[in-house]
């Protein structure tokens, strides 16, 4: 069996690949959907066909990594995300109709619900097979900082990239790069701690899971709450981010200054990078995690409204470096309250399931948000997301009131039988 350490490490590389290869376009995918023709609603649109591609394919993907394995699930994402990717570079190339921006959205969704429940629940299950006596906030905030840094790397690469060939050359890039993860997961990724149930019948296997995970999470009170506050979180968060790209090359007075737009995603993989720092401290400043992610919500609505009430370049930098710290910081916290809250069985399809509700925002909120901006702007859909965020504080407290195990220990194990809604 493979040490703790072997594994910690594998996770970093895993998620280093990824997300610099996911970054590489974070910082001008919009400018790329509008510069092949696509107006606000429709650039924002395309993006909620890719959320709406998670929605359907989270939960389905999950049972995949919990029947038949996460190592699996995970080459099977690297694969469907690059070609879908490469999809991406050919309707640019020839300016394709909205509709079919929309099919290949929804297929890029599709490669990343592949990675999303299974690369964590491959890891805590690995971690507690080795004995591992540390904190997940720790080793959360670790991955965070990684993340952060590769984030950084790409963003600022990929304008870069941009600015010096074209807005296609980061698209290829990814692709390339994530068949070299392909082959780096094929070598270092093993299923530890963890059995694939494949005897009896599929179709069987993934009802009984489906089940399941219905039991220990939707109808679990403290998780139930937490995936409905995602609704609200998380698709302004998405929009927030590529709205910015624009946004900022409005405030700056130059369309075309890729690298500006590059320059969004840098700051918040700073953020990322700081954020994974401060976790583990800003953890210890509260009794229970809840408390944390309450403060932290409230204060990223404030910042998000400022967002949109400052017109001037260089604060609504400031502004973003405040908002991009407050996500990064939550993240670790939130993470380890949730696997804390279910069990190992279902682990990889609840987390699938909570990133599915995260997606589900996306798919209204920025339809919403973006035609905001057609309508009114950028600056007033962000005083509006603003609003839309603040819908989640309720169901932190309600989330917060049923003093779940896991809201104070390090480590909770979800009970064996789901606690009545």
């Amino acid at each position: 069996m493979p040490s703790a350490g072997s594994i910690q490490r594998t996770y970093l590389v895993l998620l280093l690949g990824n997300t610099l290869a996911a970054s590489l376009i974070w910082g001008i995918n919009t400018i790329f959907l509008l510069d092949a023709g696509l107006s606000n609603l429709e650039a924002f649109a395309a993006n909620a066909f890719f959320t709406a591609g998670m929605v359907l394919f989270e939960v389905p993907t999950g049972v995949v990594a919990d029947t038949v394995g996460r190592r699996f699930s995970y080459l099977l994402g690297t694969l469907t995300l690059a070609g879908s990717t490469l999809l991406y570079v050919l309707l640019w190339q020839f300016e394709a109709p909205f509709w079919q921006w929309a099919v290949v959205s929804v297929l890029i969704g599709l490669g990343f619900t592949f990675f999303s429940g299974a690369v964590e629940a491959w890891l805590v299950d690995a971690l507690t097979a080795t004995g591992f006596s540390g904190t997940l906030e720790s080793v959360f905030s670790r991955g965070q900082v990684v993340t952060g840094v590769a984030m950084l790397a790409g963003s600022v690469a990929g304008g870069f990239i941009a600015q010096q060939t074209s807005l296609g050359v980061p698209f290829v890039l990814r692709g390339l790069i994530l068949v070299l993860m392909f082959a780096v997961a094929w070598k270092l990724m093993r299923d530890v701690g963890f059995t694939p149930e494949r005897g009896g019948r599929p179709l069987a296997e993934v009802r009984k899971i489906a089940s399941s995970s219905i039991e220990y999470g939707w109808r679990v009170p403290a998780v139930k709450w937490l995936m409905v506050e995602s609704l609200f979180i998380g698709g302004v968060g998405i929009y927030a981010f590529y709205a910015l790209q624009p946004y900022l090359l409005e405030l700056w007075g130059d369309p075309e200054a890729y690298q500006v737009a590059g320059l969004v995603a840098a700051i918040v993989a700073g953020a990322q990078i700081l954020g994974g720092l401060a976790a583990p401290h800003l953890r210890r400043l509260f009794r229970r995690r809840t408390s944390a992610l309450l403060v932290t919500a409230v204060l990223g609505a404030l910042s998000l409204g400022l967002i949109g009430i400052v017109d001037s370049f260089w604060p609504v930098v400031g502004l973003i470096v405040v908002w991009g710290l407050l996500f990064a910081a939550s993240g670790p916290i939130r993470q380890t309250y949730l696997n804390g809250l279910i069990p190992s069985r279902q682990r990889a399809t609840i987390i699938s399931f909570d990133s599915m509700m995260n997606s589900t925002g996306g798919v209204w909120a920025q339809p919403v948000l973006g035609r905001s901006a057609d309508a009114w702007g950028y600056a007033p859909s962000y005083l509006l997301g603003a609003g839309i965020s603040v819908l989640a504080v309720p169901f932190l407290v309600l989330s917060r009131r049923q003093n779940a195990p896991a809201d104070t220990v390090e480590l909770a194990e979800a009970p064996v039988a789901p606690e009545p809604a």
